[in-house]
């Protein structure tokens, strides 16, 4: 127990920057120990760990299980008998008390759990839904540690003013904000403008300790930070990597300092290349996969996905195979050949006319005198699903789908055919942006990466028009708005959730938002049967996104089309003509 009279005028204060897993108590509580063996070894007098951590973030329905409440309490329990001697720990949990269920943060000292405090503002917007499971705590007065009175705020509880301010005027010194804030486009300065507002309001510096990692479809970026009473960056953290880091904190007449290393911050392009990557090596390594098998087309999706998992797993754990048909040019299988031996990945070819023509045979007699159409082009896409898919069952490799956010917008993909897999690192990818990734990487690889330096994306993959090859000289655009065209007004259907009128404002074609407007809502039935992504915008199908398949709201003045049969029967696929 802590004896002390006089307050501490020296702290040391170590960042635990760390990547739980989900409902792995037994391996979290270890990874405490070990940050807190290591700041141990620096001096530390305390260790801050990220928002629930003992459990992992987001716990989702998990946390409602009495069964693993009562594991994660075991767990802190543990903790705290071994805190005799220090150093202190600050650490993230579920709590049950008085029968309600809190996200908590424990300060566990001297052998004991010295104070408990709960989060007050729980989200509930976007990827958050903590009010499902969560009662929100009162607010929250500081907790004493060697005299020195430090507040507690848990996450969101700094992005208003309220639960910090009742800290500041009940007597706090510092703030320790333990946090589970997932990466998407721009959050970094979001996050860094929002404790700069709560320190200005209170003129106490602020600790921030971010978790890092993948979990399903989100990725924590880490980027972990401490912030002088002035508001200035003290201290900070790199991106997309574990790191337990000792600050020095010194009392002096105005307050308290903070003395820490400041590294270099990864942004832009290259942090959302680092999310994709980090994502998906997350989802194979925490899921057991010994690898991954993908079909590599020639085309630029599947080349970006293909070094995305080689940067992720390495190219040991990474098989690609090429599965031609008629229409597969030879330019095809030369730039596939080309991915697949810049990234020194098994290759194969295995053609699918077989599988085709004995679909076609089985299926014929169903449909005599009909005409060819799009029914014979899914039949191509769901062959090449079923041989990946008994690759994967095979060998016990995840399929990597690799459809990105345009195609999943406007349901340019076939279900049971090139949707077939179980992760997606570029869901959240417009097309446009694949092709800004895809140069990026032929000139700079990310801190981690495990592929290799240089050239690994043929450049004509980059510069030819995107094709399925489903039928003779068939394009993308023969379907689709240009691109560039198509992107700007789904991110601003989609991001921004903009009206049509305003979209045909900004000097777009009104007939072209309507029906790329209309395929959006179309695809929605697809989108729920799309594996997992990584997020990486400001809202992506999925967590993000939620739309009802029945759905007969339109923007008005948006005239209502005549039901059609074949979209409702799903047949829409990659090279149909879209002119419902």
């Amino acid at each position: 127990m802590n004896t002390d009279t006089k307050p501490a005028d020296r702290l040391a204060i170590a960042m635990a920057q760390l990547n739980p897993i989900v409902g792995d108590v037994a391996g979290n509580t270890e990874k405490a120990r070990r940050a807190r063996d290591k700041a141990k070894a620096d001096g530390a007098d305390m260790v801050v760990y990220p928002e629930l951590f003992i459990s992992g973030y987001p716990p989702e329905d998990l946390v409602l299980k009495p069964a693993f409440q009562a594991a994660c309490r075991a767990a802190v329990e543990a903790l705290a008998r071994e805190s005799v001697g220090g150093p202190a720990l600050v650490i993230g949990t579920p709590w049950v008390d008085d029968g309600k269920l809190y996200n908590a943060v424990a300060l566990l000292e001297g052998g004991r759990i010295a104070a408990l405090r709960f989060k007050v503002d729980l989200p509930n917007y976007g990827v958050f839904d903590e009010k499902r499971v969560f009662t929100p705590g009162p607010m929250p007065g500081p907790v004493s540690f060697r005299g020195v009175r430090i507040g507690l705020p848990i996450c969101e509880d700094i992005w208003g003013p309220e639960p910090v301010e009742c800290i500041y005027e009940t007597g706090g010194e510092i703030l320790l904000v333990p946090n589970g804030s997932p990466y998407r486009r721009g959050v970094v300065d979001e996050r860094f403008n929002v404790a700069v507002a709560r320190v200005t309001e209170t003129g106490l510096p602020l600790l921030y300790v971010n978790q890092v990692g993948g979990q399903d479809e989100l990725v924590f970026e880490g980027g972990s930070f401490a912030l002088q009473s002035d508001g200035s960056l003290a201290a900070q953290l790199g991106t997309f990597r574990e790191e337990v880091v000792t600050t020095q904190w010194t009392r002096g007449t105005d307050g308290w300092r903070c003395e820490g290393q400041i590294a270099k911050v990864t942004e832009g392009d290259e942090a959302d290349y680092s999310a994709c990557m980090m994502g998906l090596r997350d989802y194979v390594e925490k899921n057991g996969f010994p690898g991954v098998v993908l079909g590599l087309s020639g085309g630029i999706d599947s080349a970006i996905c293909a070094a995305l998992a080689v940067d992720a797993l390495g190219a040991k754990r990474v098989r690609a195979v090429m599965l031609p048909y008629r229409y597969t040019s030879q330019e095809s299988h030369s730039d596939a050949e080309f991915v697949a031996k810049s990234l020194g990945i098994q290759y194969d070819v295995v053609p699918i006319a077989s599988a085709v023509e004995g679909l076609e045979a089985a299926v014929e007699p169903l449909f005599k005198g009909m005409k060819r159409d799009v029914t014979e082009e899914n039949l191509q896409a769901r062959a090449r699903g079923v041989i990946l898919m008994a690759i994967s069952n095979k060998s016990g490799a995840m399929v990597v789908t690799t459809g990105n956010k345009s195609e999943m917008s406007v349901g340019y993909a076939t279900l049971y055919g090139d949707m077939n897999g179980g992760f997606n690192p570029i869901k959240d990818l417009y097309k446009t942006e694949v092709f800004r990734l895809s140069r990026l990487r032929n000139q700079w690889k990310p801190a981690g990466a495990l592929g290799p330096d240089g050239v690994v994306i043929a450049d004509n993959i980059i510069t030819k028009a995107p094709t399925a090859e489903l039928r003779e000289n068939q394009k993308d655009q023969d379907s689709l708005p240009p691109y560039d065209l198509l992107d700007a007004v789904l991110e601003r259907l989609v991001e921004r959730e903009m009206p049509i009128a305003a979209i045909v404002a900004e000097g777009f074609d009104r007939d072209t938002v309507i029906r790329v407007d209309r395929m959006l809502n179309l695809a929605e039935y697809k989108r729920r049967q799309a594996a997992p992504g990584v997020k990486v915008t400001l809202r992506s199908f999925g967590r993000d996104r939620r739309y009802p398949i029945v759905n007969k709201f339109r923007d008005p003045g948006t005239p209502l089309p005549e039901p059609d049969v074949s979209i409702a029967q799903g047949s829409v696929a990659k090279a149909e003509s879209f002119d419902y």
